[in-house]
């Protein structure tokens, strides 16, 4: 194949190490995934990252297709791509509320509509090269939709100044993705993948500091959360402690018999409120 040709070896270095590294990245969601079977819900991550990853890897599985010539490591990418971005789906659909399933469902048929639709379009309303490029640029187009779907968790990240829906392996592998591909493209002199892979490395270096930012803040939360209940067991300790440390005084027999005594042959009757306040003198003092 003249792919493995020794005319080309950046291109064969770039494309297999792109591979590799875009394998991490479509691997990088399987422990939230995992997580999401294990608790049966999805937890408040949504599908529209997942969706527009697949729809991504079916069009440019569909360039390489047209194009020919030195695409092997693109079509096996994306194919692989493809396969677990559908799997990942499957999972959120199954474990999804009914009102998320309606809504990942209406984006996945659109989805699917319009990659059917700008599949048949340009084969039948270009041809050659134009059909090429025409599908490229929409490659890149939706390329960069890819790497923008993030910013709906990175919205997120800002209002609840937590990183917990951002995972950084998966800013991490995006970066150095976008890197090898860049370099893949330059080496293949091919535009529409040098093109969206500049903005998928500032993009992953952004998302990078974002994390670093926040994960800070995030942990300042977390005590803030905790130190309410810290104070609160104080509380309660020192209200045991207390407790444990109150004497109990016997009533004085002598006392009463006297008040008795003294208070005529047919007996007095003692006012309530009198009897509470001798009971508190001695008593048993609570506090």
């Amino acid at each position: 194949m003249e792919l493995f040709n020794v005319h080309h070896p950046l291109v064969f270095v770039f494309g297999l190490l792109g591979n590799i590294i875009s394998t991490g990245v479509y691997f990088a969601p399987l422990p939230t995934f995992i997580e999401i079977c294990k608790r049966k819900s999805t937890m408040g991550f949504q599908s529209l990252p997942y969706v527009v990853s697949l729809f991504s890897a079916l069009l440019w599985l569909f360039y390489a297709f047209i194009k020919g010539g030195d695409t092997f490591l693109l079509i096996s990418i994306n194919t692989l791509g493809t396969f677990i971005e559908s799997i990942y789906i499957i999972i959120f659909l199954v474990y999804a509320t009914p009102d998320t399933k309606k809504q990942t469902m209406k984006g996945l048929t659109g989805v699917m509509v319009l990659c059917l639709a700008i599949s048949l379009g340009t084969f039948f309303s270009f041809e050659g090269q134009t059909r090429v490029l025409v599908v490229g640029w929409i490659c890149v187009g939706i390329s960069v939709c890819v790497f923008a779907a993030p910013l709906t968790i990175v919205f997120q990240v800002v209002r609840t100044k937590s990183v917990e829906f951002m995972p950084l392996s998966l800013s991490c592998f995006l970066t150095l993705s976008a890197t090898m591909w860049f370099a893949y493209g330059i080496a293949l002199r091919d535009i529409c993948v040098t093109v969206p892979n500049v903005l998928g490395f500032l993009l992953g270096v952004f998302q990078m500091g974002l994390y670093a930012y926040y994960r800070n803040a995030s942990s300042i939360l977390e005590a803030e959360k905790k130190q309410p209940k810290i104070n609160n067991c104080k509380e309660h300790m020192i209200n045991i402690t207390i407790l444990s440390n109150s004497e109990v005084h016997p009533v004085d027999s002598g006392r009463s018999s006297e008040a008795e005594d003294g208070g005529g042959g047919g007996g007095e009757v003692v006012d309530e409120k009198q009897t509470r306040g001798m009971e508190l003198d001695t008593g048993v003092v609570v506090m």
